[in-house]
Protein backbone atom coordinates (compact mmCIF):
# COMPACT_ATOMS: atom_id res chain seq x y z
CA UNK A 1 0.00 0.00 0.00
CA UNK A 2 1.32 3.42 -0.85
CA UNK A 3 1.71 5.82 2.01
CA UNK A 4 -0.53 8.81 2.01
CA UNK A 5 0.72 12.07 3.44
CA UNK A 6 -0.87 12.91 6.76
CA UNK A 7 -2.32 16.31 7.30
CA UNK A 8 -2.63 17.50 10.88
CA UNK A 9 -5.78 19.48 10.07
CA UNK A 10 -7.65 16.37 8.93
CA UNK A 11 -6.22 13.98 11.51
CA UNK A 12 -6.80 16.18 14.55
CA UNK A 13 -10.25 17.31 13.40
CA UNK A 14 -13.69 16.01 14.07
CA UNK A 15 -15.17 13.19 12.03
CA UNK A 16 -18.55 11.60 11.54
CA UNK A 17 -18.55 7.84 12.16
CA UNK A 18 -20.82 5.83 9.85
CA UNK A 19 -21.69 2.20 9.23
CA UNK A 20 -21.36 0.52 5.85
CA UNK A 21 -22.46 -3.08 6.25
CA UNK A 22 -20.83 -4.32 9.44
CA UNK A 23 -17.85 -1.97 9.06
CA UNK A 24 -17.33 1.39 10.75
CA UNK A 25 -15.83 4.29 8.86
CA UNK A 26 -14.90 7.87 9.73
CA UNK A 27 -15.18 10.85 7.38
CA UNK A 28 -13.66 14.21 8.27
CA UNK A 29 -16.39 16.73 9.08
CA UNK A 30 -14.43 19.28 7.06
CA UNK A 31 -15.51 17.32 3.94
CA UNK A 32 -19.13 16.71 4.96
CA UNK A 33 -21.47 19.47 3.78
CA UNK A 34 -24.53 17.88 5.38
CA UNK A 35 -26.17 14.66 6.53
CA UNK A 36 -29.78 13.92 5.64
CA UNK A 37 -32.35 11.32 4.76
CA UNK A 38 -31.75 9.34 1.58
CA UNK A 39 -33.68 10.94 -1.30
CA UNK A 40 -35.33 9.14 -4.19
CA UNK A 41 -32.48 7.92 -6.40
CA UNK A 42 -32.74 7.43 -10.16
CA UNK A 43 -30.51 4.58 -11.33
CA UNK A 44 -28.30 5.20 -14.36
CA UNK A 45 -28.31 2.21 -16.73
CA UNK A 46 -24.88 0.75 -17.37
CA UNK A 47 -23.29 2.55 -14.41
CA UNK A 48 -20.80 0.83 -12.11
CA UNK A 49 -22.00 -0.90 -8.92
CA UNK A 50 -20.75 1.93 -6.71
CA UNK A 51 -22.87 4.52 -8.55
CA UNK A 52 -26.34 4.20 -7.02
CA UNK A 53 -27.65 6.88 -9.40
CA UNK A 54 -28.54 10.56 -9.22
CA UNK A 55 -30.97 12.53 -7.07
CA UNK A 56 -32.46 15.99 -6.87
CA UNK A 57 -30.79 17.43 -3.78
CA UNK A 58 -31.74 20.97 -2.85
CA UNK A 59 -32.61 21.76 -6.46
CA UNK A 60 -29.48 20.36 -8.08
CA UNK A 61 -28.52 17.04 -9.59
CA UNK A 62 -26.28 15.11 -7.17
CA UNK A 63 -24.50 11.83 -7.96
CA UNK A 64 -25.29 9.23 -5.27
CA UNK A 65 -22.62 6.66 -4.41
CA UNK A 66 -22.92 3.29 -2.66
CA UNK A 67 -19.39 2.36 -1.58
CA UNK A 68 -20.28 -0.92 0.11
CA UNK A 69 -19.18 -3.15 -2.79
CA UNK A 70 -15.84 -1.32 -3.10
CA UNK A 71 -15.19 -1.55 0.65
CA UNK A 72 -16.12 -5.21 0.98
CA UNK A 73 -19.39 -4.62 2.86
CA UNK A 74 -22.59 -6.58 2.36
CA UNK A 75 -25.06 -4.99 -0.07
CA UNK A 76 -28.37 -5.46 1.66
CA UNK A 77 -31.30 -3.09 1.18
CA UNK A 78 -30.87 0.13 3.12
CA UNK A 79 -33.04 0.36 6.22
CA UNK A 80 -34.74 3.31 7.90
CA UNK A 81 -31.47 4.28 9.63
CA UNK A 82 -29.74 4.88 6.26
CA UNK A 83 -28.48 8.41 5.69
CA UNK A 84 -26.92 10.45 2.92
CA UNK A 85 -23.57 12.15 3.53
CA UNK A 86 -23.00 14.98 1.08
CA UNK A 87 -19.23 15.18 0.55
CA UNK A 88 -17.53 18.28 -0.84
CA UNK A 89 -13.90 18.65 -1.84
CA UNK A 90 -12.41 21.34 -4.05
CA UNK A 91 -15.82 22.36 -5.43
CA UNK A 92 -16.87 18.81 -6.32
CA UNK A 93 -19.74 17.17 -4.43
CA UNK A 94 -21.44 13.79 -4.28
CA UNK A 95 -23.74 11.96 -1.91
CA UNK A 96 -22.69 8.75 -0.19
CA UNK A 97 -25.39 6.48 1.18
CA UNK A 98 -24.48 4.84 4.50
CA UNK A 99 -26.31 2.24 6.58
CA UNK A 100 -26.31 4.52 9.61
CA UNK A 101 -24.57 7.34 11.46
CA UNK A 102 -23.08 6.51 14.85
CA UNK A 103 -22.09 10.06 15.78
CA UNK A 104 -19.10 12.35 15.72
CA UNK A 105 -15.76 12.32 17.44
CA UNK A 106 -12.14 13.35 17.17
CA UNK A 107 -10.03 11.39 14.72
CA UNK A 108 -7.00 11.75 16.93
CA UNK A 109 -3.48 12.81 16.20
CA UNK A 110 -2.46 9.71 14.27
CA UNK A 111 -4.05 7.57 11.59
CA UNK A 112 -2.49 4.09 11.37
CA UNK A 113 -1.90 2.42 8.02
CA UNK A 114 -4.83 0.24 6.98
CA UNK A 115 -4.14 -3.52 6.98
CA UNK A 116 -3.56 -4.98 3.53
CA UNK A 117 -6.71 -7.12 3.81
CA UNK A 118 -8.62 -4.86 1.44
CA UNK A 119 -7.28 -4.84 -2.09
CA UNK A 120 -8.42 -3.31 -5.34
CA UNK A 121 -10.08 0.05 -5.85
CA UNK A 122 -11.57 0.10 -2.34
CA UNK A 123 -8.12 0.30 -0.73
CA UNK A 124 -7.48 3.60 -2.49
CA UNK A 125 -10.54 5.09 -0.74
CA UNK A 126 -9.08 4.58 2.73
CA UNK A 127 -6.45 6.73 4.43
CA UNK A 128 -5.94 4.27 7.27
CA UNK A 129 -7.57 3.41 10.54
CA UNK A 130 -7.93 4.93 13.96
CA UNK A 131 -7.85 2.72 17.06
CA UNK A 132 -10.81 3.25 19.39
CA UNK A 133 -11.87 1.61 22.62
CA UNK A 134 -14.77 -0.12 20.85
CA UNK A 135 -12.66 -1.28 17.89
CA UNK A 136 -10.79 0.30 14.98
CA UNK A 137 -12.51 2.69 12.60
CA UNK A 138 -11.38 2.94 8.97
CA UNK A 139 -10.81 6.50 7.74
CA UNK A 140 -12.28 7.34 4.34
CA UNK A 141 -10.40 9.73 2.05
CA UNK A 142 -13.16 12.04 0.70
CA UNK A 143 -10.96 13.33 -2.14
CA UNK A 144 -10.37 9.75 -3.33
CA UNK A 145 -14.11 9.03 -3.18
CA UNK A 146 -14.87 12.09 -5.29
CA UNK A 147 -12.14 11.10 -7.78
CA UNK A 148 -14.17 7.98 -8.62
CA UNK A 149 -15.95 10.17 -11.18
CA UNK A 150 -12.75 10.11 -13.24
CA UNK A 151 -13.25 6.37 -13.81
CA UNK A 152 -16.67 6.84 -15.40
CA UNK A 153 -16.94 6.62 -19.18
CA UNK A 154 -17.23 9.99 -20.86
CA UNK A 155 -20.41 10.85 -22.72
CA UNK A 156 -20.18 10.65 -26.48
CA UNK A 157 -20.73 13.88 -28.29
CA UNK A 158 -22.76 13.90 -31.45
CA UNK A 159 -22.01 16.40 -34.15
Amino acid sequence: MTERPETDADDAGEAVVVRLGSGRFAVSLASVAEVGRVPAVTRIPGGPDWLAGVANWRGRLLPILDLRALLGADRTPFGSAARLLVLVDDGVSAGVVVDGVEGTGALGAHVDEFPAALAGPGAALLRGQVPRDDGPVAVIDPAAVLRLRETLPRARRTA
